[in-house]
């Protein structure tokens, strides 16, 4: 046939939950990496020949050498071993290689799926998209590293943001297509106020993942350890001297309290979502959906505190980024089933029921 004869495919579903599942697994590393101050270990950015480690001791002299010219060995790692410095290498390249396997896990079957005419012609498009902004992605991870390579002994917290944003972002496209090439289209109507909401917690969600990134990106979770008070205050005192700019996204004290009133304002908005649901009898797939995304985040919240009381250790740190990541994907479903339910509660049919 010249043209798809079909709206949905199961096969194509499929593949786009998998390379979600990847993605998933790159954030949850890349978490790791931050966490271990692996970042910077590998100084260069080499798209296709960096794939290859070190695989003798002369490249690994050599790639250790790279390393000491930086200033987080001078001032942070100074006198790191060879056998140390290697642990940190193979967070950073994990990291990478995870890239690049998203990047060939996505594009081949993509093109074979065009050719063999498996992609509904609805969704192509954004099929595209993710291949642009897979490839931004790669560009965005390196514009962060070289922010730590020659003045800074880390890298900069809002360029971190920025990638983890941007990963975030691919994952919700990634699984809201999904969704879409497993159903079938949806029929065009006005969103309505259930609609509305879903979408917004959705939104809350990312946004909070990326007040996450700025608490990982400042070291933020290892001062004011107290909870529910920081440091016996209901706020901390702020530096104010570099402007609102630098002290949103520099103070450790206001990004971590950011971060509290965050999750605050994510939790009663998801614990009222799934109540609301209840109470005007929503169909149990919203119903399930609504109350599953409240219990995750109270469980997110609970390890935010635990993690947080903790000084962020890593078995805490990498989880609590995992549970963000999860949390983010259960509200894309939420917001996608939602959309979907739209059309069989809110015809004229129908009428009001479920408003």
């Amino acid at each position: 046939m010249n043209r798809i004869a079909y709206q949905k495919s199961p096969a194509v579903a499929l593949w786009l939950f998998f390379v979600a599942a990847l993605v998933f697994a790159m954030v949850v590393v890349g978490g790791a990496t931050r966490l271990t101050d692996s970042g910077l270990s590998i100084t260069e950015w080499k798209p296709v020949t960096g794939a290859i480690p070190p695989l003798s001791d002369q490249a690994w002299a050599e790639e250790f050498a790279k390393y000491r010219r930086i200033p987080e060995y001078a001032q942070v790692n100074a006198g790191m071993s060879l056998d140390e410095f290697k642990t940190i290498y193979w967070w950073e390249w994990a990291h990478r290689f995870l890239g690049r396997l998203i990047g060939a896990a996505f594009a081949l079957p993509f093109l074979v799926f065009l050719f063999r005419r498996m992609v509904p012609e609805r969704i192509a498009w954004r099929g595209w998209v993710l291949l642009g902004l897979g490839g931004l992605q790669g560009l965005i991870g390196w514009w962060m590293v070289s922010s730590g390579l020659s003045e800074r002994v880390d890298v900069a917290p809002e360029r971190l943001t920025v990638h983890l944003g941007l990963a975030l972002a691919i994952l919700v496209l990634l699984l809201w297509t999904g969704f879409e090439a497993w159903v079938g289209p949806e029929r065009a109507r006005p969103p309505t106020g259930w609609s509305r909401a879903s979408a917004a917690i959705l939104g809350l969600a990312f946004f909070q993942c990326l007040l996450g990134g700025l608490v990982a990106g400042n070291d933020a979770g290892m001062v004011y350890t107290d909870f529910p008070t920081m440091n016996g205050r209901i706020a901390p005192p702020v530096d104010w001297s570099g402007g609102l700019w630098r002290a949103l996204l520099h103070d450790q004290g206001l990004v971590q309290f950011n971060h509290r009133i965050g999750a605050y304002l994510l939790l009663g908005a998801t614990t009222f979502y799934a109540i609301k649901a209840f109470m005007t009898r929503m169909p149990d797939e919203v119903r399930i959906g609504a109350a599953g995304l409240a219990l995750l985040v109270w469980m997110q919240a609970g390890l935010g505190v635990a993690t947080l009381m903790n000084a962020v250790p890593l078995s805490l740190g990498v989880l609590h980024q995992a549970g963000a990541v999860i949390v983010l994907a259960a509200a894309t479903y939420c917001a996608w089933s939602m959309r979907r339910q739209e059309e069989r509660l809110f015809s004229p049919a129908i009428g009001s029921r479920g408003r």
